[in-house]
């Protein structure tokens, strides 16, 4: 049986993943999470629980070693944990974009680079990273999650072909707007960003009105099932892709800015986050 561990499965994607990885028999699923008692419920859906914080390196090499001690390796690795700390470019705390650095970048690489040595050993893996459309465009104000997001882009393509020789696959999955919590925690920091009356606060609100309307809809948004598909898929499929693109609205819009280029789509953004 593969040993599959997933970080941050306390709510939304990751949630989702493990317990439809957990349902599968030939997989064993450890899901875990800062605070464990927060998914322990998942044990009823057959998965396994260990408390893991990717911004902490005890408890990092705790996880990873629980799971190769059962099974001398991590199967497979679902690097999920991240969060979006939204705000211009200027006003943003860049201590809150550092934590945010941690978590999304510094946690997953490290992550990597732990599950790895076991996995040369056994000669395979996979390594999963959750990414974002994010990743391949920008929106206003969110200038340095999708930073986050555009380093995980880099991470994964170089992490693909330095793996390659060991049997270990990399895969990107990258979600578009997707029904859960996600959206009301980036809203919330963007929010609280800067002052009511501040130079960006007419953009601020825009943003965050934009950001409301969109997870709103199912038009443009998806159900976390929609990337846990794609996840298992990544995970468990004989020649998985380096990338998934994740929902129809996605696709389009990675596929817009790729044919716009940087003037055009500026265009477009103008358009669609009026501040006047």
């Amino acid at each position: 049986m593969t040993a599959v561990l997933i970080t941050g499965t306390s709510t939304g994607i990751g949630r989702i993943t493990a317990e439809r990885l957990a349902r599968r028999p030939d997989l064993t699923v450890y899901a875990t999470a800062r605070r464990v008692e927060s998914i322990a419920d998942l044990t009823r859906s057959g998965a396994r629980v260990l408390p893991l914080d990717v911004t902490d390196e005890e408890s990092m090499r705790a996880a990873v070693a629980a799971v190769e001690a059962e099974h001398g390796t991590v199967g497979a690795l679902v690097n999920n944990a991240g969060y979006g700390q939204y705000g211009t470019v200027e006003e943003t705390d860049l201590d809150a974009v550092r934590r945010q650095f941690e978590t999304n970048v510094f946690g997953l690489s490290r992550m990597a680079q732990l599950v790895m040595p076991a996995m040369r050993a056994h000669g395979g893996g996979r390594i999963v990273n959750v990414g974002s459309m994010g990743g391949r465009l920008v929106f206003p104000a969110g200038g340095y999650y999708h930073a986050s997001k555009y380093a995980v882009e880099a991470l994964s393509d170089a992490l693909r072909f330095e793996a390659a020789p060991f049997g270990i696959k990399v895969s990107l999955v990258e979600p578009g707007l997707i029904r859960t919590a996600f959206g009301d925690t980036a809203a919330h920091t963007l929010t609280g960003s800067a002052a009511p009356s501040g130079p960006y606060a007419r953009l601020n609100a825009v943003a965050d009105e934009q950001m409301a309307k969109s997870y709103r809809s199912k038009a443009l948004s998806a159900p976390p099932e929609t990337v846990a598909k794609v996840i298992e898929k990544a995970v468990t499929t004989a020649r998985p892709r380096p990338r998934y693109v994740v929902t129809p609205a996605a696709k389009a819009l990675v596929h817009t800015r790729r044919l716009l280029g940087a003037r055009a789509f500026d265009l477009y953004l103008r358009a669609q986050f009026r501040t006047a």
